[in-house]
């Protein structure tokens, strides 16, 4: 189905675009490493951007970890099941655990972004970052990125179980 397909592209797409924030990550620390040892200087902003380049890797490549299969799974008993019952079990943990857990992300993160977006937020520290609502609504905009996948995957271990 072509809308399965694009949002599948959309996410690959995001997952290895947001892997070169890692080399910006990596600049960053090493630029404000420069500054603090050997400038004996360091701005907040630096800072402020290395947590949140941090925490947009993770939460921008969850979905496409998940796309791809390379989640954490605690595989005890998993590795020996049947396909059908490995489908089984991936579906019930995506409707009962992901699909929950990230609609309760969705509506609570939303509700934070917005209200930082309303009072306008900015870091409370002095030359940090402005409008700390961009990377909540990221965060917010994540969470329905693996809802999407998490629906896909639904779909997909239906087809399985069914065939």
């Amino acid at each position: 189905m072509k809308i399965i397909s694009a949002i599948e592209t959309i996410i690959k797409k995001v997952g290895l675009y947001s892997s070169w924030l890692n080399l910006l990550l990596v600049l960053l620390i090493c630029i404000d490493v420069v500054q603090r040892y050997l400038l004996n200087q360091t701005f907040n902003w630096v800072l402020e951007l290395e947590w949140h380049f941090f925490g947009l890797i993770f939460l921008l490549g969850s979905a496409y970890t998940f796309q791809n299969d390379k989640h954490v799974r605690v595989d005890v008993f998993y590795h020996k099941f049947s396909a059908k019952n490995k489908a089984i079990v991936d579906l019930l943990g995506s409707v009962f655990l992901l699909l929950p857990m990230c609609t309760l992300g969705v509506v609570t993160c939303y509700k934070y972004a917005s209200n930082a977006f309303y009072i306008r937020e900015n870091s409370p520290n002095p030359g940090g970052l402005p409008a700390w609502y961009i990377i909540k609504y990221c965060v917010v905009l994540c969470f329905v990125m693996l809802i999407l996948q998490g629906l896909i995957h639904i779909w997909k271990q239906i087809k399985t179980i069914t065939s």
